[in-house]
């Protein structure tokens, strides 16, 4: 646990409350909560006593019924009788942590693209696996050469996130089915982590390596509700991957979580009954503010660098600045009421780098957020040149 990171969003968390009037461009959360139809749901819950009883570690029948049927209509991901399973997990980071521990034995290797989402490689290293970052190409998009390099006899795992934390990275189609084409012939599970499946913007489509035909003995996919869905808190998610996996994640959900909390579940199935609809609705207000973002942002071009990523509610942007990450992170927060995510949490230990959220965000709150970010951006970097 020593080589472990410190989580950075409740250090980050500590520091805003430490600060009142803050505005946290830092977490990653949807501005909107759950649907309607999830609160009705859970209105007559807990009136049965079968409710408070221990259930399916897999989950309940009626939800894994309607995963299925989403994954068939908006993944192209056919069911269990393609040689698949699904298991309904406590968000996605479990269903993470449930794969690893099925596929690996400690000192296996799992490739991760850097930038990385921090609890991934935290969870590689709390079992003891090694986590091998691979640099990405031209606006953070995936570089199958490079993966493929970093292959050893220990590698198990390639792992891709798409849409993109922290970067906001959509990898097309073809990038994704070329790495998946390398796990299939190296032997290695594609661990396809699809948490912001909903969230795309421009020309950008989201894509489901499952839907490979031939791709259902290797790979495992993530989903959850907590972005789509306003479902944060509700620790909802699930993961459809190998049968010849089954047994071994099952021992694993069965240790340490016993079964998806219920209560979670019923709202899920109010949830999905409505349909990835309702997050395209929502959408709309994401799409304005992640506009503002880009636009305010391009004021500070001459010392910052503002890939133009089309998914999930990221900008990962790159500070020209001696100072590392971490220190401009504090900065902006006591100097300039603004926070962010440092990028060394997400492996960049190299330059300046700062993931900015936007999700949780009406337009105003943004663009005076943005806007106290750029100011603080500017005063920091003028001050460090004056200082060398």
């Amino acid at each position: 646990m020593l080589a472990v990171q410190t989580p950075v969003i409740p250090q980050i968390a500590e520091l805003i409350r430490a600060h009142p009037g803050c505005i946290s461009l830092g977490q990653g959360v949807a501005w909107y909560g759950p649907p309607a139809e999830a609160k009705s749901a859970i209105e007559q819950f807990g009136r049965d006593p079968s409710h408070h009883r221990y259930g399916p570690a897999q989950g309940i029948p009626p939800l894994l019924d309607l995963i299925r049927r989403k994954l068939l209509a908006e993944n192209g991901i056919s069911g269990t009788e393609a040689g698949r399973r699904i298991v309904v997990t406590a968000g996605a980071n479990m269903g993470f942590l449930n794969a690893v521990l099925a596929i690996t034995d400690p000192g296996d290797e799992v490739i991760l693209p850097l930038p990385y989402y921090f609890n991934q490689e935290m969870a590689l290293r709390m079992l003891n696996c090694v986590p091998v970052p691979v640099a990405t190409g031209s606006n953070y998009q995936v570089d199958v050469d490079r993966i493929e390099a970093a292959v050893t006899p220990r590698t198990k795992a390639v792992v891709t996130i798409s849409p993109n934390n922290p970067t906001g990275a959509v990898y097309p189609e073809p990038a994704l089915r070329a790495v998946n084409a390398l796990c299939h012939e190296r032997g290695l599970y594609h661990l396809s982590d699809e948490a912001y499946e909903n969230f795309v913007y421009d020309e950008a489509a989201h894509f489901s390596p499952g839907s490979i035909p031939h791709s259902e003995q290797h790979t495992i996919s993530l989903f959850s509700l907590s972005k789509a869905y306003g479902f944060a808190s509700w620790r909802i998610g699930y993961m459809v991957f190998p049968a010849h996996l089954y047994s071994a994640v099952l021992k694993v959900q069965d240790t340490n979580l016993i079964c998806p909390p219920l209560i979670s579940q019923v709202a899920a199935l109010g949830a999905l009954q409505v349909g990835s609809s309702y997050c395209r609705e929502q959408l709309a207000v994401t799409r304005s503010v992640r506009e503002i973002v880009l636009r305010e942002l391009e004021d500070i071009r001459e010392f910052c660098r503002v890939p133009r990523t089309q998914g999930a509610f990221y900008v990962l942007i790159h500070t020209d600045t001696p100072l590392d990450s971490l220190t401009v992170a504090e900065r902006l927060i006591r100097e300039h009421g603004v926070a962010v995510i440092p990028g060394t949490a997400f492996g960049l230990e190299q330059g300046c780098y700062l993931r900015v959220a936007y999700g949780a965000l009406d337009a105003g709150t943004a663009l005076e957020g943005v806007r106290r970010l750029t100011k603080g951006l500017r005063a920091i970097v003028t001050s460090a040149q004056r200082s060398r």
